[in-house]
């Protein structure tokens, strides 16, 4: 029996042929010289064997086979010079760590090992080639799919992942998350990303708003909470240019779970962008009867309760 055969139970739909495969290509990874295309090979096969999170986690040498491809691309972020190859094979590898993510036998694990800042220097590369914008999708995919229910993410339909994630196991996730960098690597690309990747990352951002640990952790200070504002407040003028309804939903979720935070919502009574209280976005809306039911009970948060002395969101010191 192949050394890698009790790393962990495959099913029996797969053929005995494709399972000496998968292994080899594990036994592979450990080898830079085969690494390329033992990783391309698992990348497709990932969604065919349910297992393969289990088997990559405990099989000898793996993960660190996999770390490395991504330290190895570091120098090519800066000055940014990485070519699609590499962006490809990279991404290959982090497609294969989405799978650790996603499984529940190994995602607590694969917190533990805060294997998701080795992706972090991906989110601050600011390039807009396609090796870099298809790297930072990638990256920002496997953030999504923590943070994420059973349904397939924004990002991994978009680059050919899927994944989920148990709900049960997102406080453990958004706690990990709010000791990291995540929220203003996200704000930055939200800013700046192309139109998927500014998705992806406001997904990102609402799913931490909508736990009440990661709302309450943008809103306990003014600047968490201004910077959050600015940035969405500039993202509905630029919606208001260049329209995108996907887009335009997650940004009206997100300004409706701010506004379930009395300081918060205190201070979007001044913020709120015009746009969305006016008709701006009504033909855009206009067949999305979710976003104009979640916009009109933002402003309806908005005009109820008010006081005449609001204690809001502690002003940063004069």
């Amino acid at each position: 029996m192949h050394s890698l055969a009790t790393a962990a139970p495959v099913p029996t739909a797969l053929a005995q042929v494709d399972r000496e495969k998968i292994y080899q290509w594990i036994n592979e990874l450990s080898s830079p010289e085969t690494r390329e295309n033992a990783l391309l090979e698992l990348s497709k096969k990932r969604e065919s064997v349910p297992d393969l999170a289990p088997m990559l986690w405990h099989s000898f040498g793996t993960i660190a086979a996999l770390l490395q491809e991504i330290v190895n691309i570091y120098p090519s972020i800066n000055p940014p010079t990485l070519t699609a190859h590499q962006s490809n094979r990279v991404c290959n590898a982090l497609a294969l760590l989405q799978c650790v993510a996603s499984h529940p036998e190994t995602r607590s694990a694969f917190l533990a090992a805060h294997i998701p800042l080795f992706l972090y220097p991906f989110l601050h590369t600011v390039s807009k080639t396609r090796p870099f914008e298809y790297l930072r999708l990638t990256s920002l995919g496997v953030i999504e799919l923590l943070t994420s229910s059973d349904l397939p993410t924004l990002a991994s339909q978009s680059a050919g992942i899927t994944g989920a994630l148990v709900k049960t196991d997102e406080q453990e996730v958004i706690n990990f998350l709010l000791t990291t960098e995540i929220i203003p690597l996200c704000l930055r690309i939200m800013e700046s990303g192309s139109e998927l990747s500014k998705t992806v990352a406001t997904f990102i951002l609402q799913k931490i708003l909508l736990d009440d640990t990661g709302l309450a952790y943008i809103c306990q200070t003014y600047e968490r909470f201004s910077h959050v504002a600015m940035i969405l407040g500039k993202m509905v003028l630029q919606l208001s240019k260049e329209p995108s309804a996907r887009l335009l939903k997650h940004v009206v979720r997100c300004y409706l779970r701010l506004s379930d935070n009395p300081r918060a919502r205190e201070a979007l009574r001044q913020c709120l962008p015009d746009q969305l209280k006016d008709t701006t976005f009504a033909q855009v809306l206009k067949d999305d009867t979710t976003t104009k039911r979640w916009l009109a009970q933002l402003v309806k948060n908005l005009q109820e309760g008010q006081v005449t002395d609001p204690r809001g969101i502690p002003l940063p010191p004069q």
